[in-house]
């Protein structure tokens, strides 16, 4: 009998974890870092020699390159082996889409087939439009593409027009409509297409084959970025699609478009890692080549400090998408040991369970990547405004991330509302927390002893960090009551408390398991930790002080911020050190070696 208490999501708030449960990156294995090398080698050979002609949108050397990946197997890590794929954990798909996030645009492509493209059929659709798609999406010969998005109807999906309704004989839907931002449209073999049946509330989901008589494609869309995507409208006149093609049941589509979206967003997390780590390589190489005043510019103190918080970023955000990554590998395996659970629906359900941490990631990620290839670009200086260089086109690239999948603003309110909905179900006891902690108020300090250890006192910030957290979520519910969702600058200071302090975890996690394996190494991870942890506090207290003055007055109002401003009170860092010392490493590896 499975015993393990398996973390819920959202549930890091009020429940303290173990270094020894999570995973961390230096645990990957064999097979795992041998994927990897080989998605790395693929972008080498084929992706990197050819990104400026697939940024003039060609769309056929776009196709081609895809395919060439589905031959070699890259397009079936994720799928279970029936059908055609190598059945890989969620830590290896994630660890693949990382690596394929440093392809520019043609990660955009290949993550939109193997995710949006693939596996909704995989997760919803049943065991003959496996069969006949899967298998087929798996190895490329057939490649796919996802179609939610409409004129009228972005962030509120269901708000679409799109119609279809049974034909007379009963053996076809007749679909209408218009689909816009389409990835992969201009060369999908297939498409995952939502639409309302007849005068239904809710969408429905279908497979429309892209030859089917009345799909018409759009021209591709002129973008900021990202250009070697094809991205264009596709529009659809009396499309006769098989009854067998409608993907789970009727009416389930929204369901099936806010899962697939949870997992989206999980694996967006990964790629931008990918982007990031290049961006890292690119401005290191060019501040040990570029000299200035007769000294390479690495040498100056203000590009040290840049490099060095590209790195602390980049390693804290990594640290929390492989721990959430097995914790969702956990769930899969408890599922798939129930009877009668099917292998696409235990899986997706793993990963939609973390929908908080889906939506802390996706936004600290995007935000993250925006960062680094900004300061990589700044480091460049002109010629980092020249599309010469990489860190132009990364630039570019980068910023749709924080409008895909979900915009940022929509994923700040949902880390809130589904942390808030989880606790009112009874998974975790969120609200009551609070309110005792909101009762203790006027005694709370920052409860520093004598003798800590250096994780000793990392923990004791990071708990005080979430009681203050606790304190403002029960101040807010109670200041605004129902009415809380619609002040949004509320919540999303709250959003940004939340998602600091799991990214922060997350890192003091990883340094903490760890410090045994790197030794005299040890001291690099730890000042990445003191300078994450440093400015985290800081960065809470502000939000959680905007929140607490920006809700109705009360008597509590003074005490309430004294007390987060005791709660995120932290020792005092030599940051400029710290950050001179990991800058240090990475300008003598010359590159993200970290």
């Amino acid at each position: 009998m499975d015993k393990k208490k398996y973390l819920k999501s959202g549930e890091f708030l009020v429940r303290e974890v173990d270094s020894r449960d999570v995973f961390v990156p230096e645990e990957f294995d064999e097979e795992q870092k041998m994927i990897a090398q080989t998605c790395k080698d693929f972008l080498e050979a084929e992706v990197y020699p050819n990104l400026d002609q697939l940024d003039k949108g060609d769309r056929q050397l776009m196709k081609d390159i895809l395919k060439k990946s589905g031959e070699l197997g890259l397009m079936g890590i994720s799928l279970p082996e029936e059908y055609g794929g190598f059945g890989q954990s969620f830590v290896t798909q994630m660890l693949a889409a990382e690596t394929i996030g440093a392809g520019y645009s043609f990660s955009v492509a290949f993550m939109a087939h193997c995710g949006i493209g693939t596996l909704p059929i995989m997760y919803y659709g049943n065991e003959e439009q496996r069969q006949k798609y899967v298998s087929r999406l798996a190895t490329g010969e057939l490649l796919g593409a996802y179609c939610l998005t409409e004129p009228g109807a972005g962030s509120d999906a269901n708000s679409g027009k799109s119609s279809a309704s049974l034909s007379d004989d009963g053996k076809h839907y007749i679909l209408n409509g218009q689909k816009m931002w389409i990835t992969n449209a201009g060369f999908c073999d297939t498409q995952v297409v939502f639409a309302k049946i007849d005068k239904d509330r809710i969408l429905s989901a279908f497979i429309v084959d892209t030859e089917m008589p009345g799909v018409v494609i759009g021209p591709d869309e002129h973008k900021m970025g990202i250009k070697g995507s094809s991205t264009a409208q596709i529009y659809y006149n009396d499309v006769k699609v098989p009854v067998g093609n409608l993907l789970g049941a009727r009416g389930e589509g929204f369901r099936i478009a806010l899962s697939i979206l949870h997992m989206g967003r999980m694996k967006l997390g990964a790629n931008v890692i990918g982007a990031a780590k290049m961006a890292i390589d690119d401005a290191v190489k060019y501040a040990n080549e570029r000299k200035q005043f007769c000294v390479q510019i690495a040498t100056f103190g203000a590009i040290q400090h840049k490099l060095a918080e590209m790195v602390i970023r980049t390693f804290a955000h990594e640290s929390a998408i492989y721990r959430v990554s097995k914790d969702i590998d956990d769930l899969m395996e408890k599922f798939k040991a129930t009877e009668g659970c099917d292998i696409g629906r235990g899986a997706i359900d793993a990963i939609s369970h973390y929908a908080v941490e889906d939506a802390i990631l996706k936004v600290y990620g995007s935000e993250m990547l925006d960062f680094v290839v900004d300061e990589a670009v700044q480091i460049h200086g002109g010629m980092g405004y020249s599309s010469e260089m990489n860190v132009e086109r990364g630039y570019r690239d980068s910023r749709i991330n924080r409008i895909f999948e979900g915009t940022n603003e929509i994923n700040r309110l949902l880390v809130v509302d589904t942390a808030m909905k989880r606790s009112m179900k009874g998974d975790y006891d969120l609200f009551g927390k609070a309110a005792e902690l909101y009762q203790q108020m006027g005694s709370l300090t920052h409860g520093q002893k004598d003798g800590e250890s250096y994780h000793e006192e990392k923990w004791r910030c990071l708990i005080n960090m979430k009681k203050a957290i606790l304190l403002v979520i029960h101040a807010a519910s109670a200041g605004f009551g129902k009415k809380l969702s619609r002040e949004q600058e509320v919540m999303n200071n709250l959003a940004d408390m939340i998602s600091e302090l799991y990214i922060a975890e997350s890192l003091a996690l990883r340094v903490e398991k760890i410090e045994p394996i790197k030794g005299g190494d040890a001291g690099l991870y730890k000042n990445m930790l003191d300078v994450f942890v440093y400015d985290a506090a800081s960065r809470i207290r502000k939000w959680g002080l905007d929140a607490v003055y920006s809700m109705p007055a009360s008597p509590d109002q003074a005490s309430l911020a004294g007390a987060i401003s005791v709660l995120t009170t932290v020792s005092g860092v030599n940051v400029k050190d710290a950050r001179r010392q990991i800058a240090a490493r990475l300008i003598e590896d010359n590159a993200y070696r970290i």
